[in-house]
């Protein structure tokens, strides 16, 4: 029978039947493995293979394609780095509703859209980072170091306290990442160079200023003309993203609130014992163990032969360690490869659970005092352990912490009861999630009604982002079903359903007709404005002098001698206007207009240029000048490196995921 079932499938049509069932397969596989985008990404950076530039995407050639991707996942942990990042530098100024836009999260993604393609740009070229070079890194990182040393006990506390904790192999491999993609950018940055005819010139542009004359004109006359139907019409035909009403949904919610909920029942005698019996070890403190230990160090990339020399000395110095009347802080100051702890003969104070790796913290918590154990792996390599003394956490008795445990167990019961009641809501509402009424009815909560509301509007649960943008998710606007829970605040949660939804639109000639109206004479009185000065100008261009148009116009002449360079005078935008009209030529003065803050125009002439003089720098201050010019070149040289190569490889960015 297998026979036959060979031959029958062996043949050009069992091939082409094959072929068939492989399509819809093919289009249902993450495109990940293929060269895609994949299901869990949010942007990919990728460039054809370097021995074929010419290669097409389309597959199978797309899989020779070499590629990055960014996450989803890592997105999201990047974002939430950013937001706390923003939320601890700006304190009390920090506004999550203006920190979730879109521009903020492709602010971020872009970061980490360079960061691929330097890992791509790095990979091509060939560039790699030895283990010495990680290693001195991270020993270099002021976070891992004690009085200037590094101190692998605060390293190891500082990669678990990581949210999601590290590895230490899981840290070096992000080190070697991160010196791999930035060797070329770093490189470009610290080689920069200034020349001396640069530094002069930039020092007479920098120290240039500017003597002037400024009037200030008065603003124009209330625009207070006609405007007819037909100029009504033509501008709200010309601007009609001036008059659009921003999308908008109306929802429904139920909200659970742990503190509107009924007080729970004092806990009884029987419970508060058991909870002390659970909690005994908690409450009565830490058990601490005053530790020692030599490190003989595997770097992760080692092979096993390697690894075998270093398990084998380890065992030889444990041997050495136990031996009567060893002496093992001086085994470990000349053995040790901890540098944090070799002065100290080994020493690593006193330890609790949750300080180090677990396999280490799984030896040392099953000695006794006095004891030397080893070797014992962990990511580091291996480690010959010594037990110095034990102290026990204080012990306390059930009376001394009774008010404690109440307390708690209330805050348990109300946290047992919430949860309770937002699973109970959460399977009325499956059930039936076309309305919110019947599960509300159920449980005795009420349905509120909110909007309708824009994205930007912060009105009661809508000023949340989670609730902003399920209610604005295409899933709940389409299908008009309930959300899931959904939590806005510390066991606070609420479930939602889109009532009514109102897309973005141009508002109707008639809603608008009093701002169409007021926007042309606000521009016609602009332009009036704009005119008025412009004739300023071409007056004092023609030879006139400002005091005597001054004194015709009726206008205070307001002289600006030596004004420098990027002064907020009389306004920034102002400044950069008066440094950017040409110097006084053939006879004719240099002037010109700027906008003022308060709509009025003021137009000024430039009698005078000082450039810098590089001369009446003192050679501290040169020093010091052109190791900022060149540091500024030297950014810039590795931001064009940064965007030179990201024009070289395909970008594709997955907008639905952000």
């Amino acid at each position: 029978m297998l026979q036959k079932l060979r031959d029958g499938t062996s043949g050009w049509v069992a091939t082409a039947i094959i072929v068939l069932l492989m399509i819809p397969f093919l289009l249902v596989i993450d495109q990940s493995y293929l060269g895609g985008m994949g299901a869990n990404n949010v942007a990919q950076v990728k460039a054809p293979p370097k021995w074929w530039q010419g290669a097409p995407e389309w597959w199978p050639v797309s899989k020779l394609w070499e590629h990055r991707e960014v996450g989803v996942d890592e997105f999201r942990q990047r974002f939430e780095q950013e937001r706390q990042r923003q939320r601890q530098e700006l304190g009390e100024a920090f506004d999550p509703r203006q920190f979730e836009t879109v521009e903020n999260k492709r602010l971020v993604l872009d970061q980490l859209i360079d960061e691929k393609v330097l890992q791509l740009a790095a990979s091509r070229a060939g560039v790699t980072v030895g283990d010495a070079a990680v290693t001195e890194y991270i020993a270099s990182i002021p976070e891992f170091q004690v009085e200037g040393k590094f101190d692998l006990n605060r390293y190891q506390l500082a990669l678990a306290g990581q949210v999601p904790a590290l590895t230490p192999a899981q840290f070096e491999q992000r080190v070697r990442q991160s010196l791999q993609q930035g060797l070329v950018p770093t490189g470009l940055a610290t080689s920069a160079f200034v020349t001396e005819a640069e530094f002069d010139r930039i020092v007479r542009l920098s120290g240039e200023q500017r003597d002037l004359e400024v009037v200030l004109l008065p603003a124009p006359a209330e625009d207070t003309a006609p405007v007819d139907a037909a100029q009504i019409q033509a501008w709200y035909q010309e601007h009609p993203g001036d008059f659009m009403r921003p999308e908008a949904v109306t929802i429904e919610y139920i909200q659970v609130d742990a503190s509107q909920l009924p007080a729970p029942a004092p806990a009884d005698e029987a419970t508060l014992r058991s909870r002390f019996e659970q909690e005994r070890a908690r409450l009565a403190g830490p058990e601490q163990r005053l530790a020692s230990h030599i490190l003989v160090r595997v770097d992760a990339g080692a092979d096993e032969a390697t690894r075998k020399a270093a398990e084998e000395k380890a065992r030889q110095l444990a041997a050495q360690a136990q031996a009567p009347g060893a002496d093992f802080a001086a085994l470990a100051r000349a053995n040790t490869e901890d540098p944090g702890s070799r002065e100290s003969g080994g020493d690593l104070g006193w330890v609790e659970r949750g300080m180090m790796v677990a396999p280490f913290e799984d030896a040392l918590f099953s000695m006794q005092p006095g004891e030397v154990r080893g070797p014992v792996q962990t990511d580091f390599g291996w480690h010959v352990l010594q037990l110095r003394e034990l102290k026990q956490g204080e012990q306390v008795e059930f009376e001394q912490v009774r008010e404690e445990l109440v307390r708690e167990q209330a805050q348990a019961d109300r946290e047992r009861a919430f949860s309770e009641l937002t699973g109970r809501l959460t399977d009325l509402v499956y059930q039936n999630p076309s309305s919110l009424a019947p599960a509300a009815e159920q449980l005795g909560l009420q349905v509120h009604k909110l909007g309708p509301f824009s994205r930007t509007d912060t009105i009661g649960i809508g000023a949340s982002p989670e609730v902003k943008k399920a209610a604005f998710s295409e899933a709940l606007i389409e299908d008009g079903t309930a959300s899931d829970p959904i939590q806005i605040a510390p066991d606070q949660s609420v479930v939602i359903r889109v009532l009514e939804h109102a897309p973005e639109q141009v508002r109707p000639l008639e809603e608008v007709g009093e701002q169409v109206v007021a926007a042309i004479r606000a521009d016609r009185q602009h332009k009036a404005a704009l005119a008025a000065a412009d004739a300023l100008v071409e007056r004092l261009r023609a030879g006139e002098a400002m005091a005597d148009i001054a004194a015709a116009e009726k206008l205070e002449v307001m002289p600006v001698p030596g004004l420098p360079r990027g002064a907020p005078v009389p306004s920034p935008q102002a400044n950069a206007a008066i440094f950017a009209a040409q110097p006084a030529a053939e006879g004719k003065p240099a002037a010109g207009r700027v906008d003022m803050p308060d709509q009025r125009q003021a137009v000024f002439v430039v009698n005078a240029v000082h450039p810098g003089d590089p001369a009446k720098l003192e050679p501290e201050q040169r020093s010091a000048l052109r190791s900022q010019l060149e540091q500024i070149q030297g950014m810039g040289s590795a931001e064009e490196y940064v965007r030179a190569m990201r024009k070289r490889y395909k970008v594709q960015v997955e907008e639905s995921q952000l």
